[in-house]
């Protein structure tokens, strides 16, 4: 177990909950000399240094200062951004205290998920809009408290589900909502990644020296990590991340929102799952087959992070796509993502192509939403990226109630719903390939979960153990301002 020196969990919690007061509400902005909006790029491995170039190439915002909890990290891509940006950011290590300069007029977010809500709500109460990755929560209730905090202090916050700004998207679902290829019959989220072991060790790993690993940790639990590095791998467990349907999934689970014209949360989730292969330090699924019952529209997704074979690194496909939507139609079938897509007709016949005119304006809708405070400016609005997030909370929930069954239980299971079945013959190919024992290594049957709506809350068989999972207790969740 980790021994924080000098700065204590003790201090991180105290100091948490005197936050609410410490911060001089509202922004200078308007205070520099040009007029920019003042950035500060917070969490900067790799995603931070991409949303770095987004912010450094849009008009009307410059980049005064970067943060992260790992000095190491800090000094790399601030060089970096000197040398390819030529900008020369402030460096700062603690989140709080970058929140007290009133020379930052916004931040932008690409910490690890489990710091998502708490830094969000802390820029709020700072009086600081916010740019804040996917998923916007690790839970729902921090989500809950996002959305009130967001409103309770009048500040602008973008999730960054850049999708929505996609141009060829909008485009080819704009004319599916016409009628082109008739009423849509099913919808089909895709997540195929290549994504190899985290490894596992003997005995708890150590933060690297450089790591302020209290400031890293926030609101989730001091719990010994069985894995290999700490950076990116928090992804694969519970207590820090939510698994590949928390990391690339919240943006195919949004294009399912998006097409189904943003439906409200499920009325029923079940998910069946398991861990296969590698016997490593990871928890969350790595073959994953979830149903969404908006009580419309057929609605199913699939995560597949194990290439086809072990002897060939390439990730599996559906209908020729690893990463994005499938819309069945009653007349034609679009399949894409990010980038657009392809109509195709009956005989698999390829039809209308949507590449869109243009890139992304996803970070430039974000600049003008605070300079007009105007929500309807931004791209996505931090309600509709807390319901897309939630698709993947609710779906793990579903998972973590579940129980480990045999094949013949889990072929029973499966075999309920014709389209979870194909999909359950198509993922068992794959895991006789790689010539997993499904005796030992068994799939997780997860629960199906009705769900209340208007409480956000489960109800029926299972709910008890499933509303458990709503806040997240395990992981010190209370340190997280109510607002709800």
């Amino acid at each position: 177990m980790h021994t924080p020196a000098p700065y204590s969990r003790r201090t991180f919690i105290q100091s948490s909950a005197l936050l609410a007061g410490a911060f001089a509400i509202g922004s200078a902005l308007g205070q520099s000399p040009n007029g920019d909006v003042r950035l500060a790029i917070v969490g900067i491995r790799s995603r931070g240094m991409q949303l770095a170039r987004d912010a450094h190439r849009t008009k009307g915002c410059v980049i005064v200062a970067i943060c992260d909890a790992d000095t190491a990290i800090l000094e790399k891509r601030a060089a970096e951004i000197e040398s390819e940006l030529g900008v020369t950011p402030e460096k700062v290590s603690n989140y709080r205290k970058l929140l007290e300069r009133p020379d930052i007029d916004a931040v932008v977010l690409a910490t690890p998920n489990h710091l998502h809500a708490i830094q969000t709500i802390w820029a709020c109460q700072a009086g600081k809009d916010v740019y804040v990755e996917k998923p916007v929560c690790h839970n729902v209730w921090e989500g809950q408290q996002m959305v009130a905090a967001a409103r309770a202090h009048n500040r602008i916050v973008q999730p960054g589900l850049q999708n929505r700004s996609d141009v060829g998207l909008k485009e080819a679902f704009a004319w599916i909502k016409q009628g082109n290829i008739g009423k849509i019959k099913q919808v089909r989220g895709l997540c195929y990644r290549n994504r190899a072991s985290i490894g596992k060790s003997d005995t708890p790993i150590k933060p690297p020296s450089t790591l302020d690993y209290d400031e890293w940790l926030g609101p989730a639990a001091d719990l010994p990590m069985y894995r290999e590095r700490v950076h990116y791998d928090w992804h694969w467990v519970w207590n820090t991340g939510n698994g590949d349907f928390g990391n690339q999934g919240p943006h195919e689970l949004d294009l399912m929102r998006w097409i189904l014209d943003d439906p409200d949360h499920p009325k029923a989730i079940e998910s069946y799952g398991g861990r296969f292969a590698w016997g490593d330090g990871g928890e969350t699924p790595n073959m994953q087959i979830t149903k969404l019952d908006w009580g419309t529209v057929p609605a199913y997704f699939e995560v597949r992070n194990l290439w086809v074979t072990p002897e060939t690194n390439a990730a599996p496909n559906f209908k020729g796509y690893r990463v994005g939507v499938v819309v069945t139609c009653e007349g034609g079938e679009f399949r894409g993502g990010r980038g657009g897509g392809i109509v195709y007709h009956e005989g698999n016949k390829k039809g209308e192509r949507f590449q869109g005119k243009g890139g992304f304006d996803h970070f430039p809708s974000f600049i003008r939403a605070i300079n007009s405070r105007k929500e309807s400016d931004l791209a996505c609005t931090l309600e509709t990226g807390y319901k897309s997030a939630c698709l993947s909370h609710f779906r793990n929930i579903s998972i973590q109630v579940g129980k480990e069954a045999a094949t013949r239980k889990t072929t029973q299971a499966m075999s309920r719903d014709s389209q979870l079945k194909e999909a359950y013959d198509r993922f068992s190919e794959q895991l006789d390939a790689w010539k997993i024992d499904r005796s030992t290594d068994r799939w997780t049957i997860g629960r199906r979960l009705k769900i209340d709506t208007a409480k956000e809350r489960f109800v029926g068989s299972g709910s008890g153990p499933a509303n458990k999972l709503i806040k997240r207790e395990d992981r010190k969740g209370s340190e997280v301002p109510k607002y709800a």
